[in-house]
């Protein structure tokens, strides 16, 4: 009953459903992936856009990965620990990357707290940053003068 009472508020509230983007863990993607798989194609359907949420946390099939109707794929915080330092860490990133680019997915990292992160994450091709170096948690009174006052660095946009 997900799609249809999504279809409902996207309705309701007239929501292009294009602006509406539900993130899904690898590893509750990989719990039942049939069942999963379906939901989200069922979900797609409606236009919302699909983020699969932790990549590289756990263990999916990269087989089962190129089959969902994702449009972004956000790269868990551990991948990127020591990226500005390690040349295996930057080559699983970078490949990831690419990866992701190649199967049409827009690329978010999270947990950049860094801006030497940030500029690694730029040349690598990552889409959008999420993290501590973006901002910190802050009240929705905050929100719009903390927005308004933001450049776009490197091609990149915060999230």
């Amino acid at each position: 009953g997900l799609k249809d009472w999504i279809a409902w508020v996207l309705e309701q509230y007239q929501v292009d459903a294009g602006k509406l983007t539900l993130e899904l863990t690898e590893t509750a993607a990989m719990d039942d992936p049939e069942k999963g798989l379906g939901a989200l194609k069922a979900l797609a359907e409606l236009g919302l856009r699909i983020s699969i949420d932790d990549f590289g946390s756990g263990y999916s099939s990269l087989s089962y990965l190129k089959q969902l109707p994702a449009t972004e794929l956000k790269l868990d915080r551990a991948l990127l620990e020591d990226i500005h330092s390690s040349e295996s860490a930057r080559l699983i990133v970078g490949t990831a990357v690419t990866m992701a680019h190649n199967l049409g997915y827009e690329v978010v990292a999270e947990g950049v707290e860094s801006e030497q992160t940030g500029q690694v994450l730029a040349e690598l091709g990552c889409d959008r940053l999420q993290g501590f170096w973006i901002a910190r948690p802050m009240p929705l009174e905050e929100l719009d003068a903390w927005l308004s006052g933001q450049p776009v660095a490197a091609g990149l946009r915060a999230e």
